[in-house]
């Protein structure tokens, strides 16, 4: 009874954090927002007994992901991107347009099934623990998404760096260590 209560706690506070992000006008608030709603996602993990996916929620998520957001914040002029036009310009389409949208989610519902069972009945995960049976998983089964995951992530980092340097090369004076900035 209590998981049950805790479980639709966390799931309305998600679902209104969430909505709360994307209404909110401020991004900061909606930034914090969205730190309250990983924070109970991790919450929704330990209902779950996943205690590793709880971890790396705060961890990665909460702590990472919302510092890179912060950063480009404050990075990009907010003032200039606040005055941008608007997708679309009426409440009434977009209203309409998000009522159909949640409609066909709803109508989608029912013809869900559950999949086969997995190779770690509950015994064995409890025998195991998450952590080693996600990563026999992982290391095992899913090996080849894994390592292009990885694979992407690097090539991605390597075209930050070169796109960076470039930008860094054009502004330098030639045979000095100074560079100017350029706006």
């Amino acid at each position: 009874m209590f998981n049950q209560i805790l479980f639709l706690y966390c799931a309305l506070v998600i679902i209104s954090t969430g909505l709360l992000a994307v209404r909110f006008k401020n991004p900061v608030y909606s930034v914090l927002s969205v730190l309250v709603l990983f924070f109970h996602m991790a919450g929704l993990y330990l209902i779950l007994n996943a205690e590793f996916l709880a971890a790396i929620q705060v961890i990665v998520y909460a702590g990472a992901i919302l510092v890179l957001y912060l950063f480009v914040m404050f990075l990009v002029n907010l003032r200039q991107e606040l005055k941008v036009e608007r997708f679309i310009a009426s409440h009434r389409v977009s209203a309409i347009t998000s009522a159909a949208l949640g409609i066909c989610l709803l109508a989608i519902i029912p013809s869900f099934k559950l999949g086969a069972k997995g190779a770690y009945p509950v015994e064995r995960i409890q025998q195991l623990t998450h952590t080693k049976a996600m990563g026999f998983e992982l290391y095992s089964t899913f090996i080849l998404p894994f390592e292009i995951a990885g694979l992407i992530l690097l090539i991605a980092v390597i075209g930050g760096l070169v796109l960076a340097r470039k930008e860094r090369e054009e502004g330098c004076n030639p045979g000095t260590d100074t560079c100017e900035v350029k706006k």
